[in-house]
């Protein structure tokens, strides 16, 4: 098993969800943390233990973003006008490796920072290698010809179960996907629910 996919199933086992909404999620078939207590009851968490978790949550949807990246985006969401919360959720799906995922040109989160940074990926026609890169609306990513027909590529196109959220335009004939707008919340195709008010909470206090 390579170092991607442990990560992924940690973060769910962790939380105790299957925060990608993927079927061989281990969640699926143990419900519950790991360890020898993770079949306990869980005891009742405290508002900063609901707060926590909100944060792990969102921060681990994004490829598990370190907590130095992941409180300056806060940061940045937080000068900005309009919804703190609302804010981190756009400049999170503005991030080149949440569009390539959403576009479904690539299987994961993790699958889509691995081919930006192995330079499969162009932003209106330059190649860009940098997985944090934010794009703008307008902004189109295509895929190197080369790169088009390798089996993590078909794997994500080929997914009946994905589909491209409305922000978004995927051409999957020619690769290419154009970043529309930035979306709100509900736009957001997250297969679990997601509490950015709470990530804000947690933030102000902490």
């Amino acid at each position: 098993m390579t170092k991607r996919h442990t990560t992924k199933h940690k973060i769910d086992r962790r939380l105790g969800e299957n925060i990608w909404g993927r079927p061989k999620s281990p969640v699926n078939r143990r419900p519950y943390g790991p360890g020898e207590q993770g079949q306990k009851r869980r005891s009742k968490l405290s508002d900063f233990g609901i707060q926590l978790r909100a944060k792990q949550k969102l921060k681990g949807y994004y490829g598990n973003i370190n907590e130095k990246q992941f409180r300056r985006i806060y940061g940045e969401a937080q000068r900005m006008r309009g919804d703190t919360s609302e804010n981190l959720i756009g400049l999170l799906e503005r991030r080149l490796d949440a569009v390539l995922y959403h576009a479904c040109f690539a299987p994961t989160v993790f699958a889509a920072r691995q081919m930006i940074n192995h330079g499969h990926v162009r932003v209106n026609n330059r190649r860009l290698n940098i997985a944090s890169a934010r794009l703008s609306p307008g902004d189109v990513v295509t895929l190197k010809q080369e790169s088009r027909e390798m089996p993590i590529v078909l794997q994500a196109r080929d997914n009946e179960e994905r589909m491209s959220p409305e922000y978004l335009k995927a051409d999957y004939k020619k690769m290419m996907a154009q970043f529309l707008r930035v979306p709100r919340l509900e736009e957001v195709p997250y297969p679990v629910r997601m509490e950015p008010q709470l990530v804000v909470e947690f933030y102000a206090k902490n």
